[in-house]
């Protein structure tokens, strides 16, 4: 089977990746029906990295995957080298594949002297060559306004609210906002569970302390009720234990937590295993090693999401409407990742 998956009229694909989480790339690939074009990548003694891809990729419509997981400067950066090769390849166009986009939780200036990391990376990948970015669940929607060309936000809602709606009970649920800011997208949750009832953690955050907020109180009932927690992203885990605590001192029945992006930094694994939690479910947007998995973790693929959005891409179709569902065809094989 050829790397390049031949379109038309007269268009190529080729699917690339770096070394951070190159399983993700081909499971991506299988349910694109490709295969992941080979790269040749390594590190200098200095730690200075090289690549070059081994095929002709003159005229194609390139799809440059990474992870940004730790360490996550290095495979930024290795990245950012992918897109340059690329570019200097004369690929037709290149979309950058990012499913966690690092440095994008600082979208704007919290106090004075600091930077605005994520419109800092969209420059980066501009500069580099990228004609799009391809992303999942930024931490703020208004980040796609930061890069100068197509943005396709893609959302792990479908993955995420199919095995929800599959692996429990629902007459009984109410979903959770962890806090003010993730609302609307609680909202959209509640809406497509059948009309869920809605509830809010009220919770301030010091912005000179990083990972660290503190709950004070919930808005919504969820006394003897089977709580949904639905959050963009799991890091040391510390607001969303904070969270579960919240929740069960109010009284809920159980608590299941749900992101799309399951960091899982320093303490967190530590702090999930102790915090009471019916179920923490997850995407594969980064890798979850088996050290990291607790026997209360579900960890989903992300693969059918990122492969319809690049076909969709690919074949000149609407982005948008994977919002409401996965295409026939890329609906999982093995949902598990």
């Amino acid at each position: 089977m050829s790397a390049i998956l031949e379109g038309t009229p007269d268009k190529k694909l080729a699917l690339v990746t770096g070394r951070a989480y190159p399983e993700q790339a081909e499971e991506t690939a299988k349910y694109l029906g490709t295969d992941v074009l080979e790269t040749t990548a390594y590190d200098f003694a200095n730690g200075e990295m090289y690549v070059r891809y081994t095929e002709p990729v003159r005229g194609a419509d390139a799809f440059v995957m990474q992870a940004h997981t730790e360490p996550i400067n290095k495979w930024i950066m290795e990245q950012l080298i992918m897109v340059d090769a690329m570019k200097r390849a004369s690929a037709r166009s290149i979309t950058v594949v990012a499913p966690f986009l690092g440095y994008s939780r600082q979208d704007k200036k919290h106090q004075g002297r600091e930077p605005i990391t994520a419109r800092l990376m969209f420059d980066l990948f501009r500069s580099a060559g990228a004609d799009r970015i391809m992303t999942v669940d930024l931490h703020a929607a208004q980040e796609q306004g930061f890069f100068d060309g197509p943005v396709d936000h893609l959302t792990a809602m479908p993955i995420l609210l199919d095995y929800v709606r599959n692996s429990m009970p629902l007459e009984n649920t109410t979903i959770v906002s962890p806090d003010a800011g993730r609302i609307k997208v609680s909202e959209q949750w509640a809406a497509k569970l059948g009309g869920l009832p809605l509830a809010f953690i009220h919770k301030t955050r010091d912005t000179t302390r990083p990972n660290h907020a503190e709950a004070h109180g919930i808005i919504g009932d969820v006394k003897g009720r089977d709580c949904v927690v639905v959050d963009d992203m799991i890091d040391t885990a510390g607001t969303i234990c904070e969270a579960v605590r919240t929740l069960n001192n109010a009284g809920a029945k159980s608590v299941t937590l749900v992101a799309t992006h399951g960091l899982l930094s320093g303490p967190a694994v530590e702090r999930l295993r102790d915090c009471g939690a019916r179920e923490i479910v997850l995407t594969d947007t980064v890798p979850v090693p088996e050290e990291k998995r607790l026997p209360n973790m579900t960890v989903l693929s992300v693969a059918p999401l990122l492969a319809a959005g690049i076909r969709s891409v690919f074949e000149s179709g609407s982005v948008s409407t994977l919002l409401n569902g996965l295409p026939e065809d890329m609906r999982p094989r093995n949902i598990y990742a």
